[in-house]
């Protein structure tokens, strides 16, 4: 089968605690990325590692069409999240457990339009193997926070990654947040800092902020805000625009799919868990709000 997006990283076993009130819930790229592009109609799948025991927890991923491709680890991975404030935007993030590192065996022989390594810690993809997938697959997509959030002790720490230039080069899409773009270019303004990584061989940067996210693509900045009535689903954001991101371009623009990203992730911030809406309701989202037919 040829897939529409292809997404690699940890699933996590993750602890949600929310003024006091502790949620046990699934996380990483791997969950919130397909299950949103599995309710959108994109063929997607994802390449996991996980503790043999924890197997049952991709049967909600199954039975949403993500096809999953695991495997064996001693342990699944894990992040305890404090959010403080209103909007959840500010949050300490400790590691519970860590599923070990993927290697080249780890990934089936498939084919698919978007290969997106989506890590949730340093430590998952190794510059060999990032090489590796971008030497296979036509269009890879990177998240910045799988080489730059790295354990340390009872913290994950934003470190600077030593081989952001060699590792960027075969990378197409870049993702990052604020915090992200900001460790790895050392600029604040997140335009300045999308064009400063895009020097090092990306053809797209998508950066996710609190009010948004914007792209810089073709040598232009393009911008979207968040739009949400309420916000109940905080954890899951950038992950949710860049795989819909992602999606979107493969027929549309840099900045159409910047509004379709945003757009999306404005009705997944409504709700707890993964993107759970239609196609239909994006459709009018957008029409509403961003004035994108």
């Amino acid at each position: 089968m040829n897939y529409d997006v292809v997404i690699l990283g940890h699933i996590a076993k993750d602890i949600l605690i929310f003024a006091e009130e502790e949620k046990n819930a699934l996380g990483g790229a791997v969950y919130y990325g397909a299950m949103a592009l599995s309710k959108l109609n994109y063929a997607s799948a994802i390449i996991t590692l996980l503790s043999k025991e924890d197997y049952f927890y991709l049967d909600v991923m199954r039975k949403a069409g993500v096809e999953v491709f695991p495997s064996e680890s001693e342990m699944t991975s894990g992040i305890k999240n404090t959010y403080f404030g209103e909007n959840y935007d500010k949050r300490v993030c400790e590691p519970i457990a860590f599923a070990g590192e993927f290697t080249a065996e780890n990934i089936p022989d498939i084919t698919t339009k978007v290969f997106h390594i989506g890590g949730i810690m340093a430590g998952e993809v190794s510059l060999n193997l990032i090489e590796h997938i971008c030497s296979q697959f036509e269009r890879v997509s990177l998240d910045l926070q799988g080489v730059l959030r790295v354990r340390d002790g009872k913290e994950l720490k934003f470190v600077d990654w030593p081989d952001k230039e060699s590792g960027l080069k075969g990378i197409h899409t870049v993702k990052a947040d604020s915090v992200e773009a900001e460790v790895i270019t050392g600029e604040k303004d997140i335009s300045k800092a999308a064009r400063i990584i895009a020097e090092w061989g990306p053809s797209e940067v998508v950066i996710t902020h609190k009010e948004g996210l914007i792209v810089y693509a073709e040598g232009k900045v393009y911008e979207a805000s968040f739009t949400p009535h309420a916000i109940k689903g905080r954890t899951g954001r950038g992950d949710t625009s860049i795989a819909t991101y992602l999606a979107s371009r493969l027929n549309a623009s840099p900045e159409e799919s910047c509004k379709f990203a945003a757009a999306v992730t404005s009705l997944k911030l409504e709700k707890e868990g993964p993107f759970d809406r239609t196609y239909q309701d994006v459709v009018t989202k957008l029409k509403a709000d961003y004035s994108l037919a």
